[in-house]
This record gives C-alpha cells, structure tokens and sequence, in this order.
C-alpha cells in the first residue's frame, strides 16, 4: 500500500467513527436505536439496502464467477427485483403497522411465542455464520492485496465496525451505508473505465470479445433441475428473496426506519434497483478481465490458483495510487456495512425477542444497555469464528455451516403459511417446522452420496434446490395438519393478507367521523372550529 493509498483508507475508517460518535448522543431509547424513531429519508434507506446486499463476497465472488464462467450468478439477483414487484406493496406496508421492531413478532402474533423464538434463532443463527465467513474472506482477500497479516485485518476490521455501531444504532449504520454506496460506485466506475481503455485494440474489442466467447451468458436454458440452469437459479433465488423480504430482520428493518408508508416503498424499489446494476457491474468486471488478459497477452502468476483471485491481482498492479486505496476502502466498507446490520439486527431481535420476553418488567434504559452489549459481543463472536477459519482454512468449522444452513431455511415458507392460509394454527406451524428440518437433514446430507449414500434415496436435484423446496414442504405440512387439527381460537384478521386487504379497503371507504362540539362551545361560542377538529377533518 503506497502513502496515499493509505491516506485514502484512514480518511474513510475516521468518517465511519466520526459518524459513530455523532449519531451516539442521539440513542437515548431502544426505538431510536433500533428503528430512528421512524425518521430516515427513502433514498437514504435505499442506499442502506444496497450496502447491506452488497457485501464484500459481491466484489470477489462476482468478478471470479464470470471471469471463470458465465453470468449465471446474475440470475438469482434478477429474481430481488421480480420479487418486490411481486409483493412489495403489500408487504412493505404490513409490517410498518404489524411489527414495532423485530420481523418475528408476526410469528408471536400469529403462531405463538414458540414459533416466535425458532424464527429469531434460525435467523441468528444464519447470519452469524455469515458475519464469520465474511470476515474470513474479506482478510484474506486484503491479505493477498497489501501484505497485511490476516489476523491483523480481522481484529482491525472488528474493532472499527463494533465502535461505530455500538455508539450510534441503527442511524449509524445506515448513514456509514450511504458513504459506502458512494464509495463502491466510484471504485465500480473506476474498474471498468481501466479494464475497457487500458489494452490498445479499445473498448469495442475488449466486450467483443467477451460477448462471442459466451462470458456474458446466463447459463444454459435447459429444463434440467440437477443443474444449475436459467430455472434452477430463478427458483432459487424467487425463494431466497422471498426470505430476505419477509423474513428477515435486516430487510424488514428498512421498512421500519422509514417515515412514511409512500417512503419506505419507494427506498425498497430504489434499493432493489440498485442492485441489480452493481450486481451486473461486477459480472461485466469478471468478463472485462478474462478479455483483457486474453487480449494484452499478460500472464497472470502462478501463484493465484482461483478465479476470485485475479480481480485482486489487478487492482494492486494495473490501479493507481490513491485508486487502490479507494477500492480497499470500497471493500472493507462492503463487508463493514454487512456486518454492522447483522450486529444491529442481532441486537434487536436478542432484545425484543429474547431478552423483553424474558424479562417483561425491564426498563428501556435496560434494554438499551442489553442492546449495546449484544452488538459488542456478537461483534467479537464474528470476529473469533473468522480468526479460527483463518487457522483451520475452514474444515473445523464445515459442519457447523451445514448445520445452520439445515437450521436456518424455511421461514419463507413459513410466513406464506401465517400469512396466505387463515385457519394455519400454532400446531401446523411447529409441524412444518419439523416436516422442514427432517427434509432439510436428509437432502444436506444424500446429495451426491458423500457424506450419506442412500443410493436411489439420495437427494436428486442440484443443491440450489434444497433451500426452495424446504420453504414449500413447510408451507405443505403446514396447511395438512393445521386443517386436521382445527385450532378453537381465532386470529386476528387482519394478520393474513385477506383480512389486511379488508381492513385496508375498509379504512379507504370509512365515513369520515367528526366529533360533535360540546354544548357549551355550541351555545357559547361563534368562533370558527378548533385546530384540533380542523385537523380532524382533514
């Protein structure tokens, strides 16, 4: 790293503390901390949404896939966009008036506090797993571009991410995101201006030759389910975003930091928009480097044996000074960004759904504290897992990742059960819940025979797949043995989309009810109506 590279990178850590401290004196309740009190503007939410998507395993995995294959990786971030055209109206609004804080109070509501707590755990259980892998490769890939030692990124990345999130909540890590959505723009641009410009044959000759050799593809059209085609990645990724939108606190807590209903619509689809380009920004950098080397002729050294490797190698020798430094920034930002929603969404649901039920009677100033030391502790757990992956290169720790991949899944399929079927009941959600995890279990574990060979009882379609149909044999069950075994009490209409879309149509058609005035301000007074019943009016 040359001086100025390094002056880039300590300017953006010191705006991200700067940002932490500001916003510290502010978090004075768990609402604010947890949700701002409901006062971020949409295009400040939306940037949020792009920088919690988009995290440092987009700038490496990306690039690596299409410089290895094809676009196909492409297709599942097609299906965020489909999806939210699918069902963002209705559900962005529903949770703004369901839920103050965690997703999974819907369950609660809907199913029990039982239901409540495995969705929570499964969530938690997800992205702390996540939270350590990203760690693990953002250092590594740091690692290979400056020389620094990989413990040293882990511990310092944690520490800088832990500060600014603990001190100022949730209006901390959204603002931090909006810097680093600037900051992964610029360094996107960058990037393909040099890979298009810098061999002499220009731009036209660097996508030509990209295009004619099929590195901008999608994959192969074929109806094959034991394949990752065009349909096994579209039912993937319709299902995985089904999840994030529905069941997932990181998402569903841009709906509430929102300020209004029109807002928190209008940030969804804007952030989803977003998206899509960088997603297909960072395929087109895959591309440009398989044509580039291809066509300069350079060799590419020995010693990078992956794909996600050769993105890396570029920057650090084709990148000027300050340049680089930005890209480094961009991408210990992507990864920061991810992790300090994780550590805030960690620490909201450790709160409202473990934590107030447990303790009913604690004050807020007690939730507050319970809060903060969630973010510190989950911070430091992340960062432990990435330093032990870091000694073991992974294997010690491969089966507690296929454990919470089995535990994680189908709470997509969940909420479809609570929300689209009215007589689901607390007895066919926990069914499902079991009916899922069995499946999930036995497909984890035949698929290709490796780690159980049941012969022609294996798993038989690609593993993409799994996740999918996890979601549907939950729903399945779900509706089989909630109609078996009838539930005696009602629910609460509007918890399903029937009874919402009712009482929505029914507050749109109400009679507009004013209050009459008092006899005595009828008899005695001739002055025009108060401000209050004028506001009521309108």
């Amino acid at each position: 790293m040359r001086p100025l590279d390094l002056l880039v990178l300590a300017t953006y850590m010191a705006a991200l503390v700067g940002i932490g401290l500001h916003f510290a004196r502010r978090q004075t309740t768990t609402q604010k901390y947890f949700t701002a009190n409901r006062t971020i503007p949409g295009w400040a939410m939306a940037m949020s949404l792009l920088a919690t998507i988009i995290t440092s395993v987009t700038f490496i995995a990306y690039p690596g896939s299409a410089y290895a294959g094809d676009w196909s990786l492409l297709v599942p971030g097609i299906m965020f966009v489909a999806v939210l055209l699918l069902i963002g109206s209705v559900i962005v609004p529903f949770f703004r008036h369901v839920v103050k804080m965690s997703a999974y109070e819907y369950f609660g509501l809907r199913f029990g506090k039982v239901v409540r707590l495995y969705s929570s755990f499964a969530f938690a259980v997800g992205h702390f797993s996540k939270m350590g892998f990203v760690f693990y490769l953002l250092a590594l890939t740091i690692s290979s571009m400056t020389g620094w030692g990989v413990n040293k990124v882990i511990i310092f990345t944690a520490i800088i991410t832990i500060f600014y999130t603990m001190l100022g909540g949730i209006e901390a890590v959204v603002w931090s995101d909006v810097v680093q959505g600037f900051v992964l723009w610029t360094g996107i641009l960058v990037s393909v201006i040099y890979l298009l410009f810098l061999p002499k044959q220009g731009p036209h000759a660097v996508l030509s030759d990209a295009w004619s050799h099929g590195k901008m593809s999608l994959g192969s059209i074929s109806l094959r389910l034991d394949q990752p085609t065009i349909l096994v990645l579209c039912i993937y990724g319709f299902f995985f975003y089904m999840q994030k939108y529905t069941a997932d606190q990181t998402v569903v807590q841009r709906y509430l930091i929102a300020k209004t209903d029109r807002s928190a619509l209008r940030g969804m689809f804007l952030g989803a928009s977003l998206c899509l380009p960088v997603w297909t920004a960072f395929m087109l950098i895959g591309s440009l480097l398989w044509s580039f080397y291809r066509l300069t002729g350079e060799a590419i050294p020995k010693s990078l044996t992956r794909p996600d490797q050769v993105f890396p190698h570029f920057l650090i020798t084709h990148i000027p000074s300050g340049l680089a430094g930005l890209f480094v920034a961009a991408l210990l930002g992507s990864a920061m960004a991810m992790l300090a929603s994780d550590m805030n969404c960690l620490s909201t649901i450790g709160v409202e759904d473990f934590y107030h039920l447990a303790r009913p009677r604690s004050t807020d100033r007690d939730r507050l504290i319970v809060a903060r030391l969630i973010v510190v502790l989950s911070g430091i757990a992340a960062g432990g897992v990435a330093l032990r992956l870091a000694y073991s290169q992974g294997g010690a720790l491969s089966i507690y990742y296929t454990i919470t991949s089995i535990v994680a899944g189908g709470l997509a399929g969940l909420f479809l059960l609570a929300f689209l079927v009215r007589k689901a009941n607390r007895a066919g959600a926990l069914g499902g819940i079991v009916a899922n995890l069995v499946f999930t279990v036995w497909a984890t574990l035949t698929i290709g025979g490796k780690a159980l060979n049941l012969g022609r009882y294996n798993f038989p379609w690609h593993e993409y797949m799994i996740g999918a149909i996890g979601h549907l044999v939950l729903l399945a069950f779900g509706v089989a043995i909630s109609f078996l075994f009838p539930s005696s009490k009602l629910i609460a209409e509007n918890l399903t989309l029937w009874g919402w879309r009712d009482s929505r149509r029914s507050d749109m058609h109400e009679p507009l009810q004013v209050p009459l005035p008092t006899p005595s301000v009828e008899e005695n007074s001739n002055e025009p109506s108060s401000p209050s019943h004028r506001s009521r009016r309108a």
